[in-house]
């Protein structure tokens, strides 16, 4: 009998405020260790939090992103326990009255399967500080710069059942808490991360006892932490062994998951309302000025791209897979006057030069601006698609702007006709034996052999030469 996994995922946002969440302290990303924990982040003695108004406004935008249920009133509690990187023994958070409540997302998966995963709630809570194990030859450093920095937890129902599918999740919420602006969504900064809360069975059988794998911040790393603690579980029930409810780390150097403590229950972290922090109460005024300028949601864009500039469902998908993307997108559109090329250049060589540098879209050497000029020029005849591609890569380099990049390397194409006709019979002249086997072939060889005259002409011409009507007069010399 085959066995079911089942998935929940805890998804840590880290918010995009410029302070934390109950002080005034820096959440800048980068700075020298321990420069930005103040005292009130430390809970020193006579210190009082003061909740921050921006992490209240950025879960509202969440709860309406997803269509989820919004607390009028929400209450924070103290989380007690305790860990090195933890300088209160407790942690601020929020766990009978969340901000907010039930929602859920439709995620697409590869193959163009839809499904929906519910989300139990999202709450505000402080983010702890950060253990260091690297250059201390046994010892452990700690961090506590990203102490009180404001996270929304982000709680999945037990929906998926797959690592793929939980892969696909995971990058739905990072798309929309980038779209709405609330969350960078920087995995390799912790800015992203994710816990995996995985159990098997039987199917139709009652939940298995789960695992949770802890502290993830790679989509890959995420799927194959799944997937080695699914065959863990299996191969431990398959022994008449049981599976242990735990925490337990994922080793990406050995891909393997290890233990790392039991599981607590809620009632081990002995939670009780924070008696320095008033209940959080939001009035319908204030909840319609924070949505009014809700951003058009990841979903709703990738059916227009679809609708107004006829791509595919995959194209559209892709190219709507984050904001900036879509952005640019839309930018080089109105810049060329032409969807589908559009589509194809940024999704061909802007993004295979991005991937190649390693840069993320926002700090691409060509502009929007500067790629739909360049594709006007597609447009009008004066580049040839070879041509464009030397000059895509001369912008990329910082070499000017199209127009500036064809004048000075003389790089127009050659569109007249009598001056290609010339390169045509110079090389057919050229090559007599060429020719004549030409001409003794069938059809179906006389296609293929097209090709070498075809680059002969573009070689001798430097590439300059339209295909087209290299093509055409090739055919009306040789057929």
């Amino acid at each position: 009998m085959t066995w079911e996994t089942v998935i929940g995922l805890e998804i840590h946002a880290q918010l995009a405020t410029r302070s934390k969440i109950f002080s005034g302290a820096s959440t800048a990303f980068g700075a020298a260790p321990n420069t930005q924990a103040c005292n009130v982040d430390l809970g020193m003695p006579g210190v009082l939090p003061v909740l921050n108004r921006e992490a209240v406004r950025m879960a509202i935008r969440f709860s309406a992103a997803i269509d989820a249920e919004l607390a009028h009133r929400s209450v924070f509690a103290r989380k007690n326990y305790f860990y090195p990187d933890l300088p209160k023994g407790y942690q601020i958070s929020q766990l009978e009255l969340p901000i907010v409540g039930r929602g859920e997302v439709q995620i697409l998966l590869d193959d163009g399967e839809s499904r929906t995963i519910g989300i139990t709630r999202a709450h505000l809570e402080e983010d702890a500080g950060k253990s260091l194990h690297e250059d201390f030859h046994g010892l452990t450093g700690v961090d506590l710069n990203r102490a009180g920095t404001p996270l929304l937890e982000i709680v999945s129902e037990p929906d998926m059942r797959s690592a793929r599918e939980a892969v696909a999740y995971a990058r739905k919420i990072r798309q929309i808490v980038q779209y709405i602006g609330i969350c960078d969504g920087n995995m390799q900064e912790g800015s992203f991360r994710a816990d995996a809360n995985v159990s098997v069975r039987r199917p139709g059988e009652e939940l298995g006892t789960r695992a949770e794998l802890k502290n993830i911040n790679s989509f890959r790393f995420l799927e194959r932490a799944i997937n080695f603690e699914v065959e863990r579980q299996i191969e431990l029930l398959e022994a008449g062994k049981k599976v242990v409810q735990e925490t337990r780390l994922y080793d990406a150097d050995r891909d393997e998951t290890r233990s790392m403590r039991s599981k607590e229950e809620a009632n081990d972290y002995r939670y009780f309302p924070d008696p320095d922090l008033l209940p959080v109460e939001l009035d319908d005024a204030f909840i319609a000025r924070v949505t009014a300028d809700m951003p058009e949601l990841p979903d709703v864009r990738r059916i227009r791209f679809g609708e107004v500039y006829g791509l595919k469902p995959a194209d559209a998908a892709n190219l709507t897979a984050s904001r900036a993307l879509a952005d640019y997108f839309e930018a080089v559109v109105a810049a060329s006057g032409d969807a589908r090329l559009a589509a194809t250049w940024v999704m061909g060589e802007l993004s295979g030069a991005l991937n190649r540098d390693g840069l993320e879209i926002t700090a691409a050497p060509v502009t929007a601006e500067m790629l739909g000029e360049m594709l006007r020029r597609i447009i009008d005849d004066t580049l040839s698609g070879k041509l464009a591609k030397q000059v895509f890569e001369a912008m990329w380099q910082g070499d000017g702007s199209a127009d500036e990049i064809i004048a000075a390397q003389g790089l127009k194409q050659i569109t007249d006709t009598s001056a290609i006709e010339m390169v045509v019979d110079e090389v057919v002249a050229a090559n007599p034996r060429q020719l004549a086997s030409f001409r003794q072939a069938d059809e179906k060889k006389q296609a293929k052999m097209l090709g070498f005259f075809v680059g002969q002409v573009m070689k001798a011409s430097k590439g300059k030469a339209n295909p087209q009507q290299v093509n055409q007069l090739l055919r009306k010399k040789l057929f």
